[in-house]
């Protein structure tokens, strides 16, 4: 099978064991993932907002110059809360930061999440996340600087280290969800990379009967959207995957 049809590079915090598996899922034939790791941060920590924004900056030029020697044609930043931490300004500078060192366009797993909810014309979302309470507060605050309205949010993590996290269940996270969801939200919006949401996607998409974003997902979809690939036919990715051809068709309408 041909592997020469785009490479996508991507920045993983180093105790993170879930957005690898979770891009495995989403990507289509042909095209190659490359990962790089950082750290600079104690796995066994609960992080706060505070450590995200200084993880934020930690060894990002040194991935950005290992990934820049695989001839990547995208490169994605993986931990949202490291630039929602910081607020919408920063990760869009950020995000020009990355594709300046690089040449190539540049995504951000939160600067994602806003994408994906503009796509799918979403204006009132129901949010949940792994992070404790004031890391939750920046990232509803993230979500709502950007125009669009939180009406319920359910915070679980008081207590998660990220090495805790990780191993949360997506049974567990589908619970979350449907705890977090609410009936004027439109869309629910499930964040963190190394969050198990992608496997508990489809069954809260039919049980809510609305969109469900996640991290991981929202990601993929901003990076292959920049490769100019249609992901309809990956089912995994959910309504936001599935329904881009039908998207494009009636915006040609």
């Amino acid at each position: 099978m041909s592997r020469d049809q785009g490479r996508i590079g991507v920045i993983v915090p180093s105790s993170n064991t879930n957005l690898e598996p979770d891009c495995a899922l989403l990507v289509p034939a042909g095209i190659t993932l490359h990962f790089t790791r950082v750290g600079g941060y104690d796995v066994d920590d609960v992080p706060d907002g505070d450590e995200m924004r200084r993880f934020a900056l930690a060894g990002l030029d040194d991935a950005l110059t290992l990934l820049i020697a695989a001839d990547i044609n995208v490169i994605a930043y993986g931990c949202t809360s490291a630039t929602l931490a910081s607020g919408f300004e920063f990760d869009q500078q950020f995000q020009k930061q990355m594709a300046n060192k690089t040449g190539v366009p540049a995504v951000t797993a939160a600067g994602a999440i806003i994408e994906a909810l503009k796509t799918l014309h979403i204006s009132r979302i129901a949010f949940t996340s792994p992070y404790v309470a004031e890391l939750n507060q920046d990232a509803i605050r993230f979500i709502s600087t950007c125009g669009f309205e939180v009406v319920n949010h359910f915070s679980v993590g008081e207590s998660y280290s990220s090495r805790e996290m990780r191993e949360v269940t997506p049974d567990t996270i589908y619970k979350f969800g449907l705890q977090a969801d609410h009936p004027e939200a439109e869309a629910l919006v499930i964040s963190c990379t190394d969050f198990r949401a992608l496997e508990a996607l489809t069954a809260l998409e039919r049980d809510l009967g609305k969109p469900v974003i996640t991290s991981n997902q929202a990601m993929m979809y901003a990076i292959l959207t920049r490769m100019d690939i249609d992901p309809s036919n990956i089912l995994a990715g959910g309504q936001l995957f599935t329904q881009h051809a039908t998207r494009l068709q009636q915006a040609l309408r």
